[in-house]
């Protein structure tokens, strides 16, 4: 049997089956209780016509029974036997066959019940007939009145109450059936309604919420987990557009240096210096844009990512000193310094993130601290309970007291008008890669120049 799809039909059916088996036992116990109230019937019609003929016969003294014949006994003689030992003194005017015989049987015998098979199902019973006691003795058994009935009829109505009560039970549980679809799609016509509402506002991104006030319990419970579901969606759809508009406003710089850069190139002819001077531009702002892209993208594989990865300080570190080093040779170096709370240093210790991963979080701030560092930039790796601690330091002079609120804000920068490239993403981007990967980047106020505090996971 097909399961059914929808929770009505699921519970419609679960209280289709649950009543079913309780109509079943009910009506299983009516009928077992039926067919003993008749059996009980037809004993007592038994006894009855017995007792009734047995008070007609006389014992002589000598033993031998004297039936006395009343007005009206045809109704006594209908199916009754008198035996006096073994034979019959008198017997019904008619009888089907072989049902004398099954009454013969009962002759001499106390009082007792039995069935008989024949053209139909009868039911015999055997009456004693004592003989006087005589003083001092035991009474003797003088002769036996056998009474029998037919069942047929206490059949027939045993038929007809099993028959009407499966009819009873079938039209039960079709209505039963019928009335608890129509019963719970009435009570869960408004989940329907707010399953559509929380569609609907999903899919615009609109503020309204449910709210669990003055609903029933499980209502209530249902509208929380909506509003708790529709506030993950705003806030997955806020960071999916303001990613987007990070991307657009980061990649703008790049693009209008690559477009200026054509369009000088093909407007007159240039040197072959002026034209590997523009390719150059070209080239770094492709990079740049590249840069720019796989930042985003390493930031929505690692907030997807189930495994974080894991990577060593050290390798990191070094990598990106020797890349500063090489990229910006007048640059002020970049210093890989031991850990003071770690025996040995830095080294020995690893990060729960990717290589890739790390390196996006900490080339921005060591671009930033190339740019406004004096003489040295510091790298420096602590580990405290289950998180890594990475300081990026220089000597410069440090982000401005007013702009600290704003530091880590899409497109904003200290000081615009210092010459450097960029559209002020990359501390952003910083953070939200560290975040991501379950740690946070913040900027140490009371250190001298700028230093910023990196916590990731260990590794």
């Amino acid at each position: 049997m097909k399961r059914p799809l929808t929770l009505r039909g699921r519970l419609a059916l679960m209280a289709l089956a649950t009543s079913a088996l309780w109509i079943g036992v009910l009506t299983t116990v009516f009928n077992i209780a039926l067919d003993k109230r008749l059996h009980g019937q037809a004993d007592d019609v038994l006894r009855t016509r017995a007792e009734a003929v047995a008070a007609t016969v006389d014992v002589r003294p000598d033993g031998r029974l004297v039936v006395r014949a009343p007005t009206e006994d045809r109704a006594l003689d209908a199916g009754v036997w008198i035996f006096q030992g073994g034979t019959v003194a008198e017997k019904p005017p008619t009888a089907p066959a072989g049902l004398e015989a099954q009454a013969a049987r009962l002759a001499g015998r106390r009082e007792t019940f039995a069935d008989a098979e024949g053209p139909g199902s009868w039911r015999l019973y055997a009456f004693p007939v004592d003989a006087p006691a005589r003083q001092g003795h035991t009474p003797t058994q003088a002769g036996t009145v056998v009474s029998s009935v037919s069942l047929d009829p206490y059949r027939s109505t045993a038929d007809t109450a099993l028959i009407g009560s499966i009819a009873l039970a079938v039209f039960l549980l079709a209505t039963i059936y019928l009335l608890t679809r129509l019963v719970v799609r009435r009570a869960l016509r408004p989940v329907a309604a707010m399953s559509e509402q929380a569609t609907r506002w999903s899919a615009a991104g609109a503020p309204e919420r449910f709210g669990a006030q003055g609903r029933p319990a499980e209502l209530a419970a249902f509208a929380t987990s909506l509003d708790a579901l529709l506030d993950r969606l705003a806030a997955v759809l806020r960071h999916e557009q303001q990613q987007a508009a990070e991307l657009s406003h980061e990649l703008r710089t790049p693009l209008a240096r690559i477009a200026a850069e054509t369009e000088w190139l093909t407007g007159r002819p240039r040197s072959a210096e002026q034209q590997e001077t523009s390719l150059e531009a070209i080239a770094g702002a492709a990079a740049t844009m590249q840069q720019i892209c796989d930042s985003l993208l390493s930031e929505v594989r690692t907030r997807n990512a189930q495994t974080p990865g894991r990577s060593r300080f050290s390798d990191i570190a070094h990598r990106l000193a020797e890349r500063n080093a090489a990229l910006f040779p007048d640059a002020p170096p970049v210093t890989v310094a031991a850990g003071s709370s770690i025996p040995g240093g830095a080294p020995e210790l690893s990060i729960g993130v990717s290589e890739d991963v790390a390196e996006r979080i900490l080339t921005p701030l060591l671009d930033n601290a190339r740019r406004y560092a004096a003489h040295s930039v510091t790298l420096t790796c602590e580990a405290s309970a289950g998180e890594v601690t990475v300081y990026v330091s220089d000597d410069g002079p440090g982000v401005p007291e007013d702009f600290v609120a704003s530091l880590f804000e899409p497109g904003r920068r200290a000081r615009p008008e210092d010459g450097h490239d960029g559209a002020g993403l990359g501390l952003a981007l910083a953070r939200r890669l560290a975040r991501a990967a379950g740690g946070d980047i913040a900027l140490d106020t009371a250190a001298p120049g700028a230093r910023f505090v990196v916590t990731l996971p260990a590794g």
